[in-house]
C-alpha cells in the first residue's frame, strides 16, 4: 500500500470524499449503538461507557466523525498521515465531548498486530479498502476476531462488476471483490461469524450508478455458562 500516493491525493483537495458519511454505512449502522450489548475487555472488567468502533482505512474520517456524533467511541486508522490530520482538523471544530471520542492513528491497516489494534469492538468498518485477495483474506478474518459477541462487521467496497458495468473505483480487477468473495474470506463456521447481509448496492454518481459489494456479519452471542442442576440425582437403590 502506497501511503505517499494517498498523502498526495488527500493534499490536493479540501475533502476527497466529501464531509457526509457514506449513506450505506448510515443506513445499516444508525441506531446500532442503542441495541448492541456492551462487553468488558476482560471477563472480570467493567463494560465500556460507550460502544466501541474501529474505522479501518478511515481516510479523512467522514464515517468516524459521524459515528462519534452518534455515541460511539471510535478508533480511526489510516495509513495516510495527511488523511488523519485532516480528520483531526475537522474534529477540532466539534464539541469537546465528541472530538474526545475519536482516537486517530496513522498505521499500516494490513498489519493490525503491529499497529497495536487488538479490540474488542462492538462495530468494525472496512469501507473502500481494496487489497489483493491474499492480503484481504487474513485481514477480514482478523477483523471478525476483534468483535465482541453480537458485534457487527460491515465491509463495503467496489464490486468486481463495477469495473465493466459501473463507474469509478479502482481499475485493477485484482483488488475488487464480490459479496461471495467476502463470505469465503470469513469462512464457513457459523459459530465464529454469521453473515446477515450479502448484496450488491447500486450507488448514484455524477455519471451512472457505481456498483458496491456489501457484507454485514455478526459474531454469535457468547454461550451462557452452564448452570448446575440444584435437584439431586437420585441414586439407584440396592436390592
Amino acid at each position: 500500500m502506497d501511503a505517499t500516493e494517498w498523502d498526495m491525493r488527500y493534499a490536493q483537495s479540501e475533502l476527497v470524499w466529501g464531509a457526509p458519511p457514506n449513506s450505506t454505512v448510515v443506513e445499516h449502522v444508525y441506531g446500532l449503538e442503542r441495541v448492541t450489548p456492551l462487553v468488558p475487555d476482560t471477563p472480570d472488567g467493567e463494560p465500556p461507557a460507550l460502544p466501541r468502533a474501529l474505522d479501518l482505512a478511515c481516510g479523512e474520517g467522514r464515517n468516524a466523525l459521524w459515528l462519534a456524533t452518534h455515541g460511539w467511541q471510535v478508533h480511526a486508522v489510516d495509513y495516510s498521515q495527511v488523511g488523519i490530520d485532516k480528520g483531526r482538523t475537522i474534529a477540532s471544530r466539534l464539541s469537546r465531548s465528541v472530538r474526545h471520542r475519536i482516537n486517530w492513528q496513522c498505521a499500516d491497516v494490513t498489519d493490525l498486530d503491529a499497529a497495536g489494534i487488538t479490540g474488542p469492538y462492538e462495530l468494525v468498518l472496512m469501507v473502500f479498502l481494496h487489497l489483493p485477495a491474499e492480503q484481504r483474506r487474513p485481514l477480514v478474518r482478523r477483523l471478525a476476531d476483534l468483535l465482541v459477541p453480537e458485534g457487527t462487521l460491515l465491509i463495503l467496497g467496489h464490486d468486481t462488476t463495477n469495473l465493466t458495468e459501473g463507474f469509478g473505483g479502482p481499475k485493477d480487477p485484482s483488488v475488487l471483490f464480490t459479496p461471495d468473495d467476502i463470505i469465503a474470506d470469513l469462512g464457513p463456521d457459523p459459530h465464529r461469524i454469521r453473515v446477515r447481509v450479502a448484496d450488491r448496492i447500486y450507488r448514484p454518481t455524477e455519471e451512472r450508478d457505481a456498483i458496491d459489494a456489501l457484507v454485514i456479519a455478526t459474531k454469535p452471542p457468547a454461550d451462557p455458562p452452564a448452570v448446575e442442576s440444584e435437584t439431586p440425582i437420585e441414586q439407584p437403590r440396592e436390592t
